[in-house]
């Protein structure tokens, strides 16, 4: 049987039809978001499909009984698919990375200048009848410390020096040589910084790495930005030093469970930028995930036709 997309959204199916149609021709396209029944008897007969967002468990993947290989779009395939039984059962999982670097470093930038300039904040007001303009900070010369440089936070190291930002870093592996920033520990990152970027992977290397003991380290008055994953924070912990004015305010594009609840505080404290883990969702990174996705089909089903 054809290859299939399982569960494409409308806006990729568009942009399969407009110009991306070319790279696997015989693809199939199912819109929707199968689960359980549904997912095992879309799957029946196939080998090879594409998966955007539907969770692949341990029993779903046993029932797909043809199944060869699961092309993940983007990164975090983890979270969405059970890696261990897919290696059991002989499935081939295939993620990628770097399709929407430049997209997720500007909506971090953005969600920065916005915290800064409270622009959330002044909206909600004016929204509300209240015409009062509120202090905000000036970007130029503080210190920026970004955490994670790989492609985006690489971005997000060359945006905020671009402006005339001091960038500080901090990389697991090392910050490469050829970026405009100074190469720094952790906690004297934490410190010395006026906004902190999260721009780690989540693994369990990284799993609530900035702790309630991490984040006691920032500066009064910091703003935080996350645009990588929640887990990687302990979200309780960072709203208590919301609430108790410990830092000035987060700006977050992520959260430990999305959709964000409805009783989450976040969504009540007045010092919060909140964005629905947005930040890949331009047409150009979305052009780029689907392609790469493609372009691995195309090689996995060459694997296959040997």
């Amino acid at each position: 049987m054809r290859p299939l997309f399982v569960d494409c959204p409308p806006f990729l199916e568009q942009l399969y039809r407009e110009g991306l149609s070319d790279i696997v021709p015989e693809l199939e396209i199912h819109v929707g978001d199968p689960a359980g029944d549904d997912l095992v008897r879309l799957c029946a007969g196939r080998s090879h499909i594409l998966n955007d967002h539907s969770r692949f468990t341990a029993e779903i993947l046993e029932r797909c009984q043809d199944l060869r290989c699961i092309v993940f779009l983007g990164t975090g395939a983890g979270s969405f698919i059970d890696l261990d039984a897919a290696r059991r059962l002989d499935i081939t999982v295939r993620s990628y990375k770097g399709y929407g670097d430049r997209s997720v470093a500007e909506h971090a930038f953005a969600l920065m200048l916005a915290a800064a300039h409270r622009v959330a904040e002044m909206d909600r007001d004016v929204r509300a009848g209240l015409f009062q303009p509120k202090n905000s900070v000036e970007l130029l010369g503080k210190t920026v410390g970004v955490i994670g440089t790989g492609g985006i936070g690489g971005e997000m190291v060359r945006l905020c020096a671009g402006i005339g930002m001091k960038v500080l870093a901090w990389n697991r592996s090392g910050v490469p040589g050829d970026l405009p920033c100074e190469a720094v520990a952790l906690d004297e990152l934490l410190r010395r910084s006026d906004v902190v970027s999260v721009h780690l992977a989540l693994n369990e290397g990284t799993r609530g790495l900035l702790d309630r003991d991490k984040l006691a380290l920032l500066k009064p008055g910091a703003i935080f930005v996350n645009t990588a994953r929640g887990a990687i924070v302990d979200e309780a912990a960072l709203v208590d030093a919301l609430r108790e004015g410990r830092i000035a305010h987060a700006a977050l594009d992520v959260f430990t469970e999305e959709p964000l609840p409805a009783e989450s505080p976040l969504r009540t404290l007045s010092n919060t930028t909140l964005t629905p883990h947005a930040g890949f969702m331009t047409r150009e990174a979305s052009v780029n995930l689907l392609r790469m996705a493609l372009e691995i089909l195309v090689e996995e089903l060459a694997l296959e036709r040997r």
